[in-house]
């Protein structure tokens, strides 16, 4: 089975921009999508053999995700069962027979850590709703964690020790997630890959000069760790300032 997720940072104009050609390369069977940007009424595409689901902000042309997938899921959630997290249509989930897949855009902290507080919040409850499905079946989650958890996952870690991605709370928050059990695949496959980034500005060259982040992520309960075919980064797929990342499981 294969999975991909891709932050596309504003779906429509992902679209004008090659997703749709990316979209029928890969011929994902589940594929996942978030900062979608859009409204209902605004989706831009039907996808033949799909079944689409979609998480809209109550905020017009902000945050937003999107699950397509061949199989029909036998349940879908939508948020994390928490008011104040889930006016953002930050997390949709698909449960399927043997397995749950969640599509999650994490909250950004800001500038200056302006959002830092909420963000621990959000890292708590969102955590304890991936372990309170672990307990009725192994969890698939991906998406933009909006963290890059160790030195080796950005390009410039001195400099950013304090910035939004990169702080110590954020990256300790990540370091629980892999303590609580669950795997960060592209790790578990590649531990010592340098230069592997899914995420860069627009500033400065920054894609040019691969000077990025990893902040795009599949992470699986460590009772799939057997299944682990494959974690990919499409660092040569435009379309956004985030790259699409892949999930090959057997």
């Amino acid at each position: 089975m294969k999975l991909v997720s891709w932050n596309v940072n504003g779906i429509r104009a992902c679209v004008k921009n090659g997703f749709l050609d990316f979209f029928a390369r890969e011929n994902a069977d589940i594929f996942c999508i978030q900062e979608t940007k859009v409204q209902e009424e605004q989706i831009p595409f039907k996808l033949d053999g799909y079944y689409q689901y979609w998480n809209f902000a109550q905020k017009k042309g902000y945050s937003g995700t999107a699950i397509f997938s061949k199989i029909e899921p036998v349940n879908i959630l939508y948020g994390i069962g928490i008011e104040e997290h889930d006016q953002e249509g930050r997390v949709i989930t698909l449960e399927f027979e043997k397995f749950y897949v969640v599509t999650v855009y994490a909250p950004n902290s800001q500038r200056g850590l302006a959002r830092l507080e909420y963000r621990m919040r959000w890292e708590e409850d969102f955590l304890n709703y991936v372990k309170d499905l672990e307990k009725l079946k192994p969890v698939i989650f991906c998406g933009d964690l909006n963290v890059a958890h160790m030195e080796i996952d950005l390009k410039n870690p001195s400099t950013n020790r304090k910035n939004a991605g990169f702080s110590t709370e954020e990256r300790n928050k990540f370091s629980e997630v892999i303590k609580n059990g669950f795997v960060d695949t592209f790790r578990f496959f590649y531990p010592a890959k340098e230069g592997a980034y899914t995420w860069w500005s627009y500033m400065f060259n920054a894609r040019t000069n691969n000077a990025g982040w990893r902040i795009d992520y599949f992470c699986v309960s460590a009772e799939l760790k057997d299944q682990l075919k494959d974690s990919v980064i499409y660092n040569d797929i435009l379309g956004s300032d985030h790259c699409p990342v892949g999930l090959e499981i057997f």
